[in-house]
């Protein structure tokens, strides 16, 4: 890329290329587009003569990036949460131009730390952006959401580290593939770097492609039955008290009408605190359960005298003794409000019920229903999978149960399934997913979903199927984000020592 390339021009090419993203995560799942997105952004940095426009560049790249991928959120503010429109247009706008800081902050970080030498300058950046995304997932409580890692769930070849590295190990070889393909197209790419680089790209991804084939995990015991109920309870009607008594019939009557062993229902299926639903209702799941030998598994939340608080809970009815589990990383400003003296004002203009929940503990126990130690993570929990291995080590099954209507018929709860499938990959474990509106599925160990497990999207129905349970330990069940980690901080300090001796040399 010509380095007179116009500035405008240039921020331009890095915008379209974020937002071409978008294209590659689901329903599309077109993982290779990422790839080429990250080239283009690499041609635009490598045009950017100083560290000032390489930040301006990374930061349009990010703007596009998120605009195209989260910009949902308009449609839980605006559609469901009842705020303004203009209100809710400009809070999705400063929320993609807050999420741009991230990679635009790796760029103009990786130029200053290169120095004088290009190449380190041109590889910090790639790996500063993978970094950026690592930090994402955990500052300010973490939104680690449509990370380049994700777009390579299930189908490429790069899925095959997921139980290796996770997701941002994933994320950096993205990242770093299309650094190298841009580096190789380069007019002043030699022919000895374009083989050299060509030689790393084919062996990471036939590497990938080879791992996938490989069974971390194991068997365990016969398939279980299992009823995912998605009750389609619209989110606007969901906690009216006109509705309450549809909902519980709605619920009790598909449950009665299921012979699984292991019947599920979503978040908050049970609109009300556990305590004031009427025990004669609850025995109905307890007495069905045990006449098939299993358990009913139920979204609800509860309240605690002792805490004082209530909790975004699932609790299990039916052979096993009763257990409970309570959502323990809440999402800012949906279930509870950070800095509640500054932020707590602008929730006069949403209507979000139970906007407050408690925390629950951080290490919970699976829970031992249907013959399975499920590990039950609720909604936006899943997007951490670093918490989520807490609990695999014990568990056979993972469970994620969630209310993606809130979002309507916008690309994510699309992309929450590709997320889901990631999980399943790192862990090797089936994970049953069960919605309100969609999308309900039943995906295998290697995060796929067969034709038949995946109900369709807003509609009332039961998806019955049957999931083997799993033991074993994948690497990233053991050491979790640590690989990719070491990986970045390795890459940095091998770009760092680049640049210390070149500057020697010259």
């Amino acid at each position: 890329m010509p380095r007179q390339l116009p500035s405008k021009l240039r921020l331009a090419m890095a915008g379209a290329a974020g937002l071409v993203c978008v294209f590659g995560f689901a329903p599309f799942y077109l993982f290779p587009l990422p790839v080429i997105s990250y080239l283009v952004l690499a041609a635009m940095l490598a045009a950017a003569p100083d560290a000032k426009r390489a930040l301006a560049t990374g930061y349009c790249f990010g703007l596009g990036y998120f605009l195209g991928g989260v910009s949902w959120v308009f449609v839980s503010l605006h559609v469901y949460g009842g705020m303004p429109f203009w209100m809710a247009g400009l809070a999705t706008l400063g929320f993609c131009a807050f999420l741009a800081l991230y990679p635009a902050f790796a760029c103009w970080a990786g130029w200053r730390l290169g120095g004088q030498s290009p190449h380190a300058r041109y590889w910090l950046m790639a790996i500063g952006l993978a970094a950026m995304e690592w930090v994402r997932g955990w500052l300010f409580t973490g939104f680690p959401w449509f990370n380049p890692g994700y777009s390579q769930a299930p189908y490429s070849p790069l899925g095959g580290y997921a139980p290796l590295l996770g997701v941002y190990g994933i994320a950096l070889l993205v990242i770093l593939t299309g650094f190298a393909l841009s580096s190789m197209l380069a007019k002043r790419a030699g022919v000895q770097r374009r083989a050299i680089l060509a030689v790393l790209v084919v062996t990471v991804w036939g590497v990938g492609a080879a791992l996938n084939h490989i069974e971390w995990t194991q068997p365990l015991g016969e398939p279980t039955k299992v009823a995912l109920i998605q009750g389609n309870i619209e989110q606007d009607r969901k906690f009216l008290e006109s509705e309450l008594v549809g909902t519980f019939i709605l619920y009790r009557d598909r449950m009665l009408a299921s012979n699984a062993k292991l019947i599920v229902m979503p978040e908050t299926a049970l609109p009300i605190f556990l305590h004031q639903i009427p025990k004669d209702y609850l025995l109905n799941y307890t007495l069905h359960a045990r006449s098939l030998g299993g358990d009913v598994v139920v979204g609800v939340p509860e309240y605690d005298e002792k805490t004082q608080q209530y909790y975004n809970s699932v609790i299990s009815l039916g052979s096993s003794p009763t257990q409970r589990y309570r959502k323990s990383h809440l999402a800012p400003f949906g279930e509870y409000i950070p800095l509640k003296p500054i932020f707590g004002v602008f929730y006069r203009w949403l209507n979000m019920p139970l906007s407050d929940f408690g925390r629950g503990d951080t290490h919970q126990k699976p829970m031992s229903v249907a013959g399975q130690k499920v590990a039950v993570n609720i909604c936006y929990e899943d997007l951490f999978g670093e918490e989520i291995i807490r609990q695999v080590p014990e568990s056979t099954l993972l469970l994620n149960v969630t209310n993606d209507a809130w979002w309507g018929r916008s690309f994510a709860a699309m992309q929450h399934l590709q997320i889901s499938q990631m999980r399943s990959m790192e862990t090797g474990r089936a994970l049953l997913r069960v919605t309100n509106t969609g999308i309900t599925a039943i995906i295998d160990h290697k995060g796929l979903v067969a034709d038949n497990h995946q109900a369709p999207w807003f509609v009332q129905t039961t998806l019955t199927g049957w999931v083997q349970g799993m033991t074993g330990n994948t690497p990233f069940t053991v050491y979790g984000n640590v690989p990719a980690i070491l990986l970045m901080l390795g890459g940095i300090i091998a770009a760092v020592g680049y640049r210390l001796v070149s500057t020697r040399r010259h």
